[in-house]
């Protein structure tokens, strides 16, 4: 049995049609969300001689009429550009895929990251097959900062040049075959730079402050995503020998590692170490009570498959920001990989990725964390 086409639709061009240059093959479509990197990338797309189509997610958060539509800043700019601007509508997949799960996820204690899902799941899978056959155009941008390495013909997917702003960590579910036709003209440049790009041509959203918060809950805290139930349940605070010391405001509320909001005072610093679902409770213990070397992570995506193998010497991330760690790959599966760390890894939270690197900054794997353990132990 086949499983249904996923509904996604292609709505009226935002201005005018594209109309395909004839004199140039160089097409490409650009994910725009209004904000200034992807209006950069498009810029820079058409600088570079691209013919060049904007392409803006529709969400369900998405409502043009009430001014919740950042795609309408995108369109804004692509006219500015002399660039056709469309609008995908994937309200029904987002819900399926991205919202759904994370409401799940937060439910059994787990701590998702629905940017890595959406680019994985829904932007370079569902939407890029849907646009390609829509347009016949088989190369896609965005304005992340990372780079596509290419050497001896193989096209890998690799840190950005500035640290402090990369975003390999949220790419790292792209499929290889994906990369040969996956542009990212921002991956050698910094904010700065790209900020007095958008100056100096003149965007409207040169001075657009950054977003840090879910898309899909309003800009705002993620707990306008959750049920009632889900957010307002309460239990017990156990200490990490389950002994209780005090009551929670709903497992939802709480991740891995968090020390503020927590509302327990116990005169040191204690963090979330334990979040269990089945008897709603979380157990809270000391910065190294709740470090762990060992990391086990499922649902894996290799890039480097030649480097994919145990007791290679990698580095790896628990989580989008910091730098990676040196890590030893203990075992390799094509369903799930266990990594110890040289150093014991701060609060490691089921939900969040594991992204392993090599020795040249390109992305070898990645996979979703289910577990963590001290060295030595079978998880």
């Amino acid at each position: 049995m086949t499983a249904p086409k996923p509904n996604i639709k292609l709505m009226p061009p935002s201005i005018s049609p594209w109309r395909p240059d004839e004199n140039n093959t160089r097409r490409i479509l650009a994910l725009m969300s209004g904000g200034v990197d992807s209006s950069v990338t498009a810029y820079l797309l058409k600088q570079q001689g691209w013919d060049v189509v904007g392409i803006t997610m529709k969400i369900p958060s998405c409502d043009a009429a009430a001014g919740k539509c950042c795609g309408a800043e995108a369109a804004f700019v692509c006219n500015d550009l002399s660039i056709p601007h469309y609008f995908v509508d994937v309200t029904e997949p987002f819900e399926q895929l991205i919202i759904e799960p994370f409401r799940q996820a937060y439910s059994r204690g787990w701590t998702p990251n629905p940017c890595v899902d959406c680019n994985s799941l829904l932007k370079f899978s569902l939407v890029w097959d849907f646009l390609d056959a829509e347009f016949g155009i088989t190369h896609l941008a965005t304005g992340h900062y990372a780079r596509v390495v290419k050497t001896a013909g193989l096209a890998k997917l690799a840190r950005a040049k500035d640290s402090s702003k990369d975003q390999s960590y949220f790419l790292y579910g792209i499929t290889s075959n994906r990369l040969d036709n996956f542009v990212l003209p921002l991956g050698d440049l910094t904010k700065q730079q790209v900020r007095a790009i958008a100056a100096e041509a003149g965007l409207s959203v040169a001075e657009k402050a950054e977003s840090m918060e879910l898309c899909f809950a309003g800009e705002g805290d993620y707990r306008g995503a959750l049920l009632p139930d889900q957010a307002n349940r309460t239990g017990d605070i156990t200490d990490m020998a389950g002994n209780r010391i005090g009551e929670h405001q709903g497992i939802a509320n709480y991740t891995i590692g968090q020390r503020r909001g927590v509302g327990f005072a116990a005169g040191k610093p204690l963090y979330v170490g334990k979040i269990n679902a089945a008897n709603n409770t979380i157990a809270l213990g000391a910065r190294e009570q709740v470090s762990f070397p060992t990391i086990k992570a499922d649902q894996i995506n290799v890039l480097v498959p030649d480097e994919y193998a145990p007791g290679k010497q990698l580095t790896g991330k628990i989580r989008s920001y910091g730098d990676p760690r040196p890590c030893k790959i203990v075992d390799a599966g094509e369903r799930d990989m266990i990594v110890e760390f040289d150093k014991p890894q701060f609060a490691p939270c089921p939900g969040q990725k594991l992204v392993l690197y090599d020795s040249e900054d390109n992305v070898v794997a990645g996979g979703t964390i289910v577990s963590s353990a001290a060295a030595g132990r079978l998880i």
